[in-house]
């Protein structure tokens, strides 16, 4: 009998994969069927054996499970705070009530077509950062790729908010040979194109190309502030862009939008009471970052028999 969570991943493997994909048939779309499956070659030791190898593996994934849905509500949290201040402007008065549902004052601003808080201005997202660009060292010279510097193309965009690693890397003379530039750790990243209007959070410094905008947070000026206020300003490009294509962020987009800036003093209370659970999200993915390289240097030695579990 075989253990069905270490079949599982058994076939995960590298081997067990790299062995189906060339068993698959077809043409134009590789497809299995049983008779391939029921000739994947197995290393399938006692069920006591398999149920302890299953056990070590599930439990790292389920850690990384366990992260991933704290990470989840840590920043759905976050968003129902910024919304909660900078959008509905029930942020805490000078006497801790919220601000427009206590009667705060908010004044017509003509360019937004509607009222923003007494004191606040109209401005693009420059108003509290700065706006850079990228670029791509040359493939033609192979001493520019392969290094240690992470370099974040749309194709690293999705999943969590903070990015540690990417697809590529690149060396220090890829970074001076090239237009692209080291950005700091908690520069905002919104994809330009390709899969537009994605936003990361650099978790350590990295490199970016030139399908893709930073945006650096001017001094006094949280991180975690700018990166939804950076979601703000791409949803109001959305609707802008309604009845066509959203295929394309330029730099207009970004300059010309404006937005309701609120005063510093306002930033900085939310940046106290978001920027610790924007902590634990980074240290969560980090985490699972080890965890997952753990896993998968662990999975095709438990499988071979290299490692052994008492």
């Amino acid at each position: 009998m075989i253990d069905p969570e270490f079949l599982t991943y058994h076939l995960s493997t590298p081997s067990n994969q790299s062995w189906i994909v060339n068993q698959a048939v077809g043409a134009t779309m590789p497809n299995l069927n049983t008779a391939i499956l029921a000739n994947v070659p197995l290393n399938v030791p006692s069920q006591g054996t398999q149920k302890k190898i299953a056990a070590v593996l599930s439990t790292l994934d389920a850690k990384i499970d366990y992260n991933n849905r704290i990470n989840v509500e840590l920043e759905a949290m976050a968003k129902t705070i910024y919304d909660y201040w900078f959008v509905q402007f029930d942020f805490p008065d000078a006497n801790g009530k919220p601000y427009k549902s206590s009667g705060g004052r908010l004044v017509y601003n003509s360019k937004l077509k509607r009222g923003i808080p007494d004191g606040w201005t109209d401005s693009s997202i420059l108003a509290v950062s700065e706006l850079l660009g990228g670029g791509t060292p040359t493939k033609k010279k192979p001493e520019y790729w392969g290094g240690d510097i992470p370099f974040f193309t749309p194709t690293d965009a999705g999943g969590p908010i903070f990015k540690f690693s990417t697809a590529d890397y690149i060396t220090e003379k890829g970074l001076k040979g090239s237009s692209t530039q080291l950005f700091g750790k908690h520069t905002v990243f919104i994809t330009a194109r390709g899969s537009v209007g994605k936003l990361v959070l650099a978790g350590v410094d990295m490199a970016m190309n030139q399908s893709c905008y930073a945006l650096r947070a001017k001094p006094g000026i949280s991180h975690t502030f700018l990166f939804f206020l950076a979601k703000e300003l791409i949803q109001h490009l959305q609707v802008k862009s309604s009845g066509s294509v959203f295929d394309s962020i330029v730099s207009n987009d970004i300059e010309l939008t404006n937005l309701a800036i609120p005063t510093e003093d306002v930033i900085e209370k939310f940046a106290a009471v978001v920027e610790p659970a924007f902590e634990k999200i980074a240290n969560n993915t980090k985490e699972n970052q080890q965890l997952a390289q753990l896993r998968d240097w662990l999975l095709p030695m438990l499988m071979n028999g290299q490692v052994t579990v008492a």
